[in-house]
């Protein structure tokens, strides 16, 4: 089998450049790849931070792109190819062609493990790929190891491998309570997250080292290693300690993010961008395509033109009614009145209504 790969994708999100940072201080000896799925419609401001990362990383993050021959942007050659069909939740083209199709053509056959920053306050799993050659590790988390993985390590059928791993690790007295655990079958009133937890609560260096053997008997890239560094991994990190990490290391917090103040009969209050990803995502809140038809009014004008034959970013209603002045100030008031019931949020920032309100959008945009 050919030499292991790890890769890093970086979204021109918080998150992922967060990791992308860490993943330099804390593992700087792994020979990370750290590639970027370009669109052709990103913000500025997300590939300035790339630039910034650069920097740091003292290494070059690979542009990857989809319709590499083509003489138009990404998005804009698969557009014509869908006929003006607008990507939506119900149909991700954009997800497939522009993030998805690049990065397993990057990778090929090769057994890669790809690290993915989804925080330890986040409740998704994230991009798992189909192939068997492409495995997922999860840094932030205090689980490290993709779905996929736990439910083969916490099946039924194999606990007397998974007990046989655990006898032979040291665990401080708790041996005889990581017996009871391993040896109890998944049930309707047993669920895999609760046998998970309680084999966590035991010890996460412990758990992981067992996951790891038992990765031996797979075909899993981590299958014909001989080491690995994350197994002694016990941070969890969340939103708090993402920013931290970014302001310290000086790459800085993605512009976008910035908080921009506004005011509605004498209400103040401020709005920003709580993703990564196209100006014209089509996951942003109204309050999100607000912001960015008064602060990139050209960009919003773009995504408007996108808009025809009955195709519309959001459903039943076209960008043209929502920048009406009435629908923009009662866009603003909805979000006032939200963000008031959301005052007594423990996080400072702005982004962590915005991205509660609707969820943090497609989770296979930020591979």
């Amino acid at each position: 089998m050919s030499k292991v790969r790890h890769v890093l994708g970086i979204s021109g999100g918080k998150d992922s450049a967060a990791l992308a940072i860490y993943m330099k201080q804390n593992y700087p000896h792994l020979d990370i790849e750290y590639y970027t799925s370009d669109t052709g419609k990103e913000l500025d401001e997300t590939y300035q931070l790339i630039d910034n990362l650069e920097i740091f990383l003292g290494k070059k993050i690979l542009r990857l792109t989809g319709a590499d021959n083509s003489p138009e942007l990404p998005f804009d050659h698969f557009i014509k190819m869908y006929n003006g069909y607008l990507p939506s939740s119900n149909s991700r083209w954009c997800t497939k062609k522009l993030k998805l199709d690049p990065f397993e053509k990057f990778v090929g056959n090769d057994p890669v493990i790809s690290y993915v920053g989804i925080r330890g306050d986040e409740d998704r799993e994230g991009y798992i790929s189909r192939k068997s050659n492409i495995q997922s590790i999860f840094p932030f988390r205090r689980n490290i190891w993709s779905e996929d993985v736990i439910n083969k390590f916490l099946a039924n059928t194999n606990i007397s491998i998974a007990s046989d791993l655990y006898c032979n690790l040291s665990l401080n007295g708790k041996s005889q309570r990581a017996s009871e655990i391993v040896n109890s079958k998944l049930s309707a009133t047993f669920n895999q997250q609760q046998k998970l937890n309680q084999l966590l609560d035991l010890g996460i260096k412990e758990f992981n080292s067992a996951v790891f053997k038992f990765l031996k008997t797979t075909n899993y890239p981590l299958a014909t290693e001989v080491a690995f560094p994350l197994i002694d991994n016990e941070d969890v990190l969340v939103r708090a300690d993402i920013f931290k990490i970014l302001e310290d290391s000086g790459v800085g917090v993605p512009a976008y993010y910035k908080e921009v103040e506004f005011e509605v009969d004498g209400k103040k209050s401020s709005y920003a961008r709580s993703r990564s990803g196209c100006f014209f995502c089509f996951y942003q809140q109204k309050i999100e395509w607000v912001w960015l038809y008064e602060q990139h009014p050209e960009l919003f004008a773009k995504a408007m033109e996108y808009e025809k034959d009955g195709y519309t970013w959001i459903q039943d209603e076209p960008l043209a009614e929502l920048i009406k002045p009435e629908r923009i100030k009662k866009i603003k008031e909805e979000y006032i009145k939200r963000t008031e019931r959301k005052s007594k949020s423990q996080s400072p920032y702005l982004l962590d209504i915005l991205a509660e309100a609707e969820g943090e959008g497609c989770a296979s945009c930020f591979i």
